[in-house]
């Protein structure tokens, strides 16, 4: 006992006892190397018998009550690992095994629930000492394996359940873990080769099958969520990419790579300042010149989106050229020209004269290149044309009368004729 060898200190225990059945010490010792082997129940009735023989023996009463709280534990882990509450099993064995140090049950069952928690160091830790001692224990295998196999290293994973099974073929839990491992691998390989295909609908099915195979595999999980995020941004169903990358950080929240995939997601939905929180995370976890660079476009973006967007209000998108700048400015010049709303409620006029102030302001900008090419760079746009500013990615205000422009672009050849009917207002008639 001494020695930590409780199974041979049993057998010579039980050995004392068959000589001498009313040897008291030999039945405490029976009892304790049961008790410290986990065999709370055994070790009661050792307990018992010696307190038929002496029933004022101290130390079996104690011992007895340490055997009855043992056996409590148990019956609480048992219940708590059905509700899979792991944490209180971990510290139910942890109690009992104060009071049965050799109880490779008990350790196995704290080290599963620890690996079941995420805590795979420890959990393999424990597993690794238990094989130390008995390298065909089949459940300190089999935890070894559930380790690696939560742990996305699910070749090896399988190596280690297919060595439980050899220990022990009818171990239920290997079984189980060794087919969804096999299943996992097979399934995530066929939708990463269908990806490399282009066949982006059965690779999504794919990744959708092997999502439904274990749901406590989070690492897996997390990069088949991402996977699939990257077959619907491919599919351009990006909110659907956006909420499996969400899934897959939700997992593992050190997701670099779905954080990244996510961030791309908001930037082509224009949701920048989710893309700019993403890129910052990814920074923090990884401060490379790519992401640093990831994140200052998100951030340009940003305070490009926050300013007056000169391409919606005239109607075209960002690639019109010259002439699709200028049609679409006559058309929504004439659109908002105050003339035009002069019978209307007040509130009209007023909003319609903003958007023709608008629609005179983003015709200046679009219209000259350079201011052009420095708004949609996101920088600074000076009254002087000339500066580029200290103070970069905002957009100044540039003024400027619209009725000047309006009057300048429709004076030329076009069938208009401009008389002054009031200060600030133009009567145009067309040709």
């Amino acid at each position: 006992m001494m020695l930590g060898r409780f199974r041979e200190a049993l057998e010579d225990a039980q050995q004392s006892v068959r000589l001498d059945d009313s040897f008291v010490r030999g039945h405490l010792r029976e009892g304790k190397c049961h008790l410290s082997l986990g065999n709370a129940m055994a070790a009661s009735r050792c307990f018992q018998r010696v307190l038929e023989l002496d029933h004022k023996n101290t130390q079996a009463q104690q011992e007895l009550k340490n055997a009855t709280t043992v056996l409590e534990y148990e019956k609480i882990a048992e219940v708590d690992f059905e509700k899979r509450d792991f944490r209180k099993v971990v510290f139910c064995m942890d109690r009992a095994l104060e009071f049965a140090p050799a109880c490779h049950r008990f350790k196995i069952l704290k080290a599963e629930c620890l690996a079941l928690l995420g805590r795979y160091p420890e959990a393999q830790s424990v597993a690794s000492d238990i094989l130390r001692m008995d390298s065909t224990n089949a459940d300190a295998l089999y935890v070894r394996g559930l380790c690696l196999y939560y742990e996305d290293c699910i070749e090896k994973a399988v190596q280690f359940f297919v060595q439980a099974l050899r220990m022990a073929p009818d171990h239920e839990k290997a079984c189980l873990a060794c087919r969804n491992a096999k299943a996992l691998k097979a399934k995530k390989e066929d939708g990463n080769k269908a990806f490399k295909k282009g066949n982006y609908k059965l690779a999504y099915e794919l990744y959708t099958e092997a999502l439904g195979i274990d749901p406590n595999n989070i690492k897996t999980n997390a990069k088949l969520y991402c996977n699939r995020g990257t077959v619907n941004s491919k599919l351009r169903k990006l909110e659907e990419a956006i909420d499996d990358c969400t899934n897959a950080v939700k997992l593992d929240d050190t997701y670099v790579k779905a954080y990244l995939r996510r961030a791309q997601c908001y930037m082509d939905t224009e949701q920048y300042e989710d893309a700019v929180r993403d890129y910052e995370k990814v920074y923090q976890t990884e401060k490379t010149k790519e992401h640093k660079q990831l994140l200052k476009n998100a951030q340009v973006e940003l305070k490009k989106s926050k300013r007056k967007d000169y391409y919606k209000i005239l109607g075209v998108n960002k690639n019109a050229s010259e002439d699709e700048i200028k049609k679409a400015y006559r058309k929504r010049a004439l659109m908002h020209h105050p003339d035009r709303h002069s019978g209307a409620s007040a509130e009209v006029q007023k909003e319609e004269e903003k958007k023709f102030k608008e629609v005179g302001e983003a015709f200046t900008i679009l219209s000259d290149p350079k201011k052009k090419a420095r708004y949609d760079s996101g920088q600074d746009l000076e009254e002087d044309g000339l500066n580029m500013g200290a103070h970069e990615f905002l957009l100044f205000p540039v003024e400027f009368d619209p009725n000047n422009i309006f009057k300048a672009f429709f004076s030329g050849p076009g069938g208009f004729s401009f008389e002054a009917s009031g200060p600030g207002n133009f009567f145009f008639q067309f040709g």
